[in-house]
């Protein structure tokens, strides 16, 4: 057995005011209650709410802060996301990953930005990959990035067992949200830790999910803080004789017959793709991609009603007959 304790913290995220010291008390309290745990993660947009205009440069002082709790505590932080005003002059919604000596292991910037509802927001173009030694291999995804398979198959093509994948979910769709992490599990067969929050942070559900797609936690509407011990042997097992003894997905991937050519921008078969509209907020009342009524088009060689004639009379429809015989 090769155990590793990740503990998620789903917490209350104001939207104006910044909520770091809340966050530093609830990591005080969850490494005096559960002094095992040896990573802690929180929500996506934790430290400062979900309005971009609270960005911060790359390196700032909270980071510096969270780096002091990680050396104090001798464990892995991931403090949830920020967004960053890059020296670009652009804003990336970015992940910090830190190391229990307090050093900056990667940073990442969210590739998929919720379009089109995060207007503003630049998407990142670089993967996030990270070895905790002795353990295993860990990956960071943030949010809406989930919903494209290909970030997580490119993060377990490279080794991943663990995504780390903080969230702020406040819509109505969480329940699909953790299906597709139970289905991403069960794909890729990895664990996952779907770290939400609370008011401006999301509707909370927070979910531990296993390489076999089990919900390991999954949180209720209030705060929690979970620490969840894992085992990377289930995930190299189940790699190794298939998803619980049957598909050996990842292998089968690899020993593929086929290339996918809608991964080329150049072949054309994503044609259908560039048929469809702007990617634009639906308005009210909006009739996107509903059938169009059909105007039929007149026939140039049919008399109009007026050259219609009214039968045994010789005059066009709709005259007037008074004073004829």
């Amino acid at each position: 057995m090769t155990p590793f304790a990740i503990a998620g913290i789903q917490m209350y995220v104001n939207a104006v005011e910044p909520n770091v010291d809340a966050m530093l008390h609830k990591l005080d309290v969850v490494m005096a209650r559960f002094p095992w745990t040896q990573m802690v993660v929180f929500s996506e947009l934790a430290a400062f709410g979900p309005l971009s205009r609270f960005a911060q440069p790359l390196l700032n002082d909270t980071i510096e802060r969270f780096q002091a709790a990680a050396r104090r505590y001798n464990v892995w932080v991931i403090p949830g996301s920020m967004f960053e005003q890059a020296d670009d002059g652009l804003i990336y919604n970015t992940a910090t990953v830190i190391s229990p000596d307090g050093a900056i292991v990667s940073h990442y910037r969210k590739m998929f930005p919720f379009l089109p509802y995060e207007v503003g927001i630049a998407g990142g173009s670089e993967f996030c990959i990270f070895d905790v030694p002795g353990v295993g291999r860990f990956g960071l995804s943030i949010c809406y990035d989930i919903w494209f398979p290909e970030t997580t198959r490119h993060l377990t093509s490279m080794g991943v067992e663990v995504l780390i994948h903080p969230v702020l979910t406040g819509t109505i769709d969480r329940s699909t949200e953790i299906a597709i992490a139970q289905a991403t599990a069960a794909q890729f067969q990895c664990y996952i830790f779907d770290i939400n929050g609370l008011g401006a942070g999301g509707i909370g559900q927070s979910c531990v999910v296993s390489p076999s797609a089990t919900i390991l936690h999954r949180s209720m509407a209030g705060e929690d803080m979970f620490p969840v011990e894992i085992d990377f042997d289930q995930v190299r097992r189940q790699r190794e004789t298939g998803f619980m003894g049957l598909g050996q997905v990842l292998k089968s991937f690899r020993d593929r017959a086929v290339d996918f050519p809608v991964y080329d921008r150049a072949s054309g078969v994503d044609a259908y793709l560039h048929s469809l509209g702007k990617l634009e907020t639906p308005g009210q009342g909006s009739k996107a991609g509903l059938p169009q009524p059909v105007v039929p088009a007149s026939d140039p060689l049919s008399p109009s009603p007026e050259s219609e004639a009214v039968p045994g009379t010789g005059l066009p429809l709709g005259a007037d007959k008074s004073g004829t015989e």
